[in-house]
């Protein structure tokens, strides 16, 4: 995958890591990690966890029906944590990452693989991911432009604390105390 590219941040780079995916049948103990940057599915890390745990070239993924708690304590041993979406109606990875960064404190890079579009982009990033491989019959370039298309939000998240009722400034008498006073 030398010339495989994806988002991370803003900006579209090259991937330096090989996804592992087991073949249907394979046992995660039997699977051969190969040398170099690679980001093994959970239950390869799991069942590998003595002979990759010295390895500072390992990334996890998980699939959407696992949960980031299983990581819990060993987050520090990945160069990158990336959420599987099977299909893009599946949006239990926004819930897997939000709990890897708020949860369970995570702050390296966060992927999002599999099925990721343009259209997921946005809010993909307001749960926390900061990295992005889209699917590769889409144009990276336009799945770029799903990170901007809102100027603002509403909700608190992962990328804001705050919501934007108390993000801006109301034109409200100060012996109020009521937090929704103003709106």
């Amino acid at each position: 995958m030398p010339d495989q590219k994806i988002i991370k941040g803003t900006q579209i780079v090259a991937d330096d890591w090989n996804l592992l995916r087991l073949a249907e049948g394979q046992e995660p103990a039997a699977v051969e990690v190969p040398a170099g940057k690679v980001i093994v599915p959970l239950k390869v890390w799991q069942a590998q966890k003595e002979a990759l745990a010295s390895r500072a070239d390992i990334g996890v993924w998980l699939d959407s029906d696992e949960r980031a708690e299983e990581l819990k304590g060993e987050l520090d041993k990945f160069g990158v944590v990336a959420v599987n979406f099977p299909k893009f109606t599946d949006g239990r990875g926004y819930s897997i990452a939000y709990n890897l960064r708020m949860r369970l404190g995570y702050t390296g890079e966060l992927r999002a693989i599999g099925d990721v579009l343009r259209d997921q982009l946005f809010q993909m990033k307001r749960t926390g991911f900061d990295a992005y491989a889209p699917r590769p019959d889409r144009s990276i370039e336009d799945a770029l432009k799903g990170l901007t298309v809102f100027s603002e939000t509403y909700q608190a998240s992962v990328d804001n604390k705050l919501p934007l009722f108390r993000r801006h400034a109301r034109n409200t008498p100060r012996e109020h105390t009521d937090v929704g006073a103003g709106i």
